[in-house]
């Protein structure tokens, strides 16, 4: 199983992103998808995540300004990131689980400049 992130870069304070993620291989019933984020000399955190039935759960620094939304047809996930704030600077990860286990992508670097 591979989740593949895409979509991070440098933005200027305000701007947006949006980072895309695919999960290829062999899985079945992914129930929730996410993102996290670790910036450096942090732990990393959640972001936001969504279930299968369309759910979501936002972590109150992102809420209004990031949306997460998916495709279960492709196993895809994306966020949507607007009003970027330099505080938002951080590696973001993909994350998806099943009733088993869950996985991480590789991470996508996101740095906004003041």
């Amino acid at each position: 199983v591979q989740l593949v992130e895409s979509g991070g870069g440098l933005v200027q304070a305000g701007g947006s992103l949006r980072l895309s993620c695919v999960v290829s291989g062999r899985i079945f019933s992914i129930n929730a998808m996410g993102w996290y984020r670790q910036a450096p000399g942090e732990q990393r955190e959640l972001v936001a995540e969504i279930t299968s039935s369309g759910r979501t759960n936002y972590a109150d620094s992102v809420k209004g300004r990031f949306t997460i939304s998916r495709d279960n047809a492709k196993n895809a996930v994306y966020l949507q990131m607007n009003s970027l704030k330099p505080e938002d600077t951080a590696v973001y990860f993909c994350n998806c689980k099943t009733a088993f286990r869950g996985y991480w992508g590789q991470g996508t670097q996101v740095t906004v400049s003041s």
